[in-house]
């Protein structure tokens, strides 16, 4: 996927902020669409496939948390950045928690978001895994981590990661064996600013599907005050 063309829903109830984002990503070369509220972002969504979704978090209503989650447990894979007027560290794992690929507190300057988009869009273009990537598939078990389609494919089929999930397991996967702190693993996978414990919540996430048990891991393992390491194997 290209950093320019993309279809992008931004979902603000401020009618302002609205308009002044679709006007300002389109001159990036997207195709804009937008959204008041989880209501018109769940019609948009039914109508069209997106590439990417901006999304506020304070909406009335259904919360920009609350959709994002409701979307993540529906199966929708679609990268989700999300946009708040509180920014400390606990909003942000909140973000990530309920299914968030990356988040930017208000106020922020557009070019910021613009940069958040490519990265994102690079990050999760099917044909161009996150560097440093695995050579070829990598055997967790059961099932086999594919880096060049971001799938999980094992006996009870295929399952595609979201951008963040596929870029942490290429990270791990390209340096298996060995311990990663957390500062180098935000940096792997783009996101340096968002802390520690948003690199916990991804690691969470991520062991949700590659383990049978994320309680008693037997391939991502903690190892305390270092970080995580990856140890494929059958």
């Amino acid at each position: 996927m290209p950093d320019s063309g993309a279809d992008l829903l931004v979902v603000d109830d401020d009618a302002r902020l609205r308009s002044l984002l679709q006007r300002f990503l389109a001159e990036q070369g997207h195709n804009v669409a937008v959204a008041a509220d989880a209501a018109e972002a769940r019609a948009a969504l039914a109508a069209m496939a997106f590439d990417l979704l901006v999304l506020d978090v304070m909406m009335p209503g259904e919360s920009g948390l609350e959709l994002a989650e409701a979307l993540r447990r529906q199966g929708m894979e679609t990268p989700i950045l999300m946009l708040t007027a509180r920014g400390d560290p606990d909003d942000r794992v909140a973000g990530f928690e309920h299914g968030a690929d990356d988040y930017l507190a208000k106020p922020f300057d557009p070019r910021e978001l613009a940069l958040r988009i490519r990265t994102i869009l690079r990050r999760s273009a099917p044909h161009a895994p996150p560097p440093p990537a695995p050579s070829g598939p990598i055997q967790l078990g059961e099932r086999w981590f594919d880096p060049d389609r971001s799938e999980l494919r094992g006996p009870e089929g295929t399952s595609r990661l979201t951008g963040g999930e596929a870029a942490l397991l290429a990270a791990l996967a390209a340096r298996a064996g060995e311990v990663l702190s957390r500062e180098e693993i935000a940096a792997a996978i783009g996101t340096p600013d968002a802390g520690e414990r948003s690199v916990d919540v991804q690691v969470t996430r991520l062991r949700r599907k590659i383990e049978a048990d994320p309680r008693e891991p037997r391939f991502l393992h903690t190892i305390r005050h270092r970080g995580y390491v990856l140890r494929p194997g059958p």
